[in-house]
């Protein structure tokens, strides 16, 4: 990201897939130390999980609810309008405090929210420091919750938002490294058929709502038993040869 040289600072903090410990120390002072802390929400208006996050570490009336399309997917104008909108109010937070923590779940480098908004406030507001703070991923705390380990030696790593359909996923669990799918709760026997057909689903699986009450965790073989929450993740290990090193 650019850093301007103007009095506006905007900070992507990547407050991980749900758990409040996995918010960094590094993210919880960005968090404490920003004049507003941004959480985006759904235009249906229920608390999000980066809100619910945010909330262990700073009080209610530092947080601002802006509302981003983010289940807009069809119309792009109506889409398009909602960014504008949200950039917009978050423009006008900069305006009149200087500092605005964005909250993302996750990281904000990974599929997030907050590339756009960091795209449209350099436009709006070009002196604007734009900075992130990492953030655990959903594939990093369903590997420690499940005992996938994501890679070894020389294994690649594919990251498929299943989103883009299951052709993507399909292609990649074709090949020799782990896949991780996102989003992919909506086609969960999708999923699952890919899986099946590309001998992958033994050692493979799933989870939700990490860290918190409802969480589930289960192995990839229950796919089939309908839909899955939308923010769900998938591990597919590589094939290995269960020898210690082997990859090496």
């Amino acid at each position: 990201m650019n850093h301007g040289q103007g009095e506006s600072r905007l900070i992507g903090v990547g407050v991980g897939p749900g758990d409040p410990e996995l918010v960094t120390v590094k993210g919880v002072n960005a968090l404490r130390d920003a004049a507003v802390v941004v959480v985006p929400v759904m235009d249906t208006g229920e608390q999000g999980r980066a809100e619910a996050t945010v909330l262990h570490y700073v009080s209610p009336e530092k947080v601002v609810r802006v509302v981003f399309a983010l289940n807009e997917r069809s119309d792009r104008a109506r889409r398009e309008a909602a960014w504008d909108a949200a950039g917009e109010r978050v423009a006008e937070l900069l305006r009149t405090h200087g500092s605005v923590a964005f909250a993302t779940i996750g990281d904000p480098n990974v599929y997030s929210t907050f590339t756009y908004l960091a795209q449209t406030i350099g436009a709006l507001l070009p002196g604007t420091a734009v900075e992130t703070v990492p953030g655990i991923t959903a594939m990093q705390d369903l590997a420690a919750r499940s005992g996938a380990v994501l890679t070894e030696g020389t294994e690649p790593l594919a990251l498929v938002p299943v989103t883009a359909g299951a052709a993507v996923l399909r292609r990649a669990l074709e090949g020799p490294g782990t896949v991780v799918a996102y989003k992919f709760g909506r086609l969960a026997a999708e999923v699952a058929a890919a899986l099946r057909e590309t001998g992958r689903t033994e050692d493979a699986v799933w989870g939700s709502a990490l860290g918190l009450s409802e969480e589930s965790i289960r192995p990839a073989a229950d796919l089939d038993e309908g839909p899955l929450p939308y923010l769900s993740t998938l591990i597919a290990p590589a094939p290995r040869d269960g020898g210690r090193g082997g990859k090496l």
